[in-house]
């Protein structure tokens, strides 16, 4: 016979009832709690409502914004640096006559050493300068 079709015993009936009966005396107590402590009403300053300082709010709020946004310059760009899967480290190069050699390593090398934004040659000083 199935587990589900087998006849509920009367003990196992009873230990049910009684922890929901447990449980939902406990929700009742936590929902009495906060609603008392919701009905206690915190007391402001009258000052505090009728002046507004917009210059400190913006400097707070260009704060948060440098400080949210600066630690995204160090964050690694490319996530599968230094693997054997990088499909940026593949390089590819030409050397015309006594000429220096050009390659896309050029471009993409700092990516693949596990570079940020920060270490890239042009974008990393423009970012060093718009965001501390």
């Amino acid at each position: 016979m199935a587990r589900h079709a087998e006849p509920r015993t009367s003990r196992r009936s009873a230990l049910l009832k009684a922890g929901l009966t447990v449980t939902a005396a406990g929700a009742a107590l936590v929902g009495a709690g906060a609603a008392a402590q919701a009905a206690t009403p915190v007391p402001l300053p009258v000052d505090s409502l009728t002046r507004t300082d917009a210059a400190a709010a913006g400097e707070g709020a260009l704060a948060g914004v440098t400080h949210g946004l600066g630690p995204l310059t160090r964050l690694q760009l490319d996530p599968l640096a230094n693997t054997g899967v990088d499909p940026l480290d593949n390089g590819l190069g030409t050397q015309v006559a006594d000429f220096k050699p050009v390659g896309t390593d050029l471009v993409t090398g700092h990516l693949t050493k596990g570079g940020a934004l920060a270490d890239l040659p042009v974008a990393g000083p423009l970012t060093q300068s718009l965001l501390p």
